[in-house]
């Protein structure tokens, strides 16, 4: 039996909520990581600041082949690169791309 569609776009809506609620659990994460970090203080210019995190998330992703699964310490999974000569030393940028 076959779905009528008013009940298919409740489920819509309610996927759509539960996705907008998701997103917003994660850009609250990953925003107090990046205040932590000392990014709020920084005048970044917002497509060199995307740019550089999707560099962060393309280091974590499991299908690039210099990346490799660790454990966290809580049983959870995070990506690390292999290869120490390409991670960034701690300290102040050495470029002043993006910064005013």
């Amino acid at each position: 039996m076959k779905k009528p569609s008013s009940k298919i776009r409740d489920e819509i809506a309610k996927l759509q909520d539960q996705l907008r609620a998701a997103e917003t659990r994660e850009a609250e994460r990953i925003g107090r990581i990046a205040l932590k970090a000392g990014l709020g203080e920084l005048e970044i210019d917002e497509t060199v600041m995307l740019s550089r995190f999707e560099d962060i998330a393309a280091d974590f992703r499991p299908s690039r082949g210099t990346a490799r699964a660790v454990s966290d310490g809580r049983g959870k999974g995070a990506g690390q690169r292999e290869d120490a000569s390409s991670a960034i030393p701690p300290g102040p940028a050495s470029s002043g791309i993006g910064e005013a």
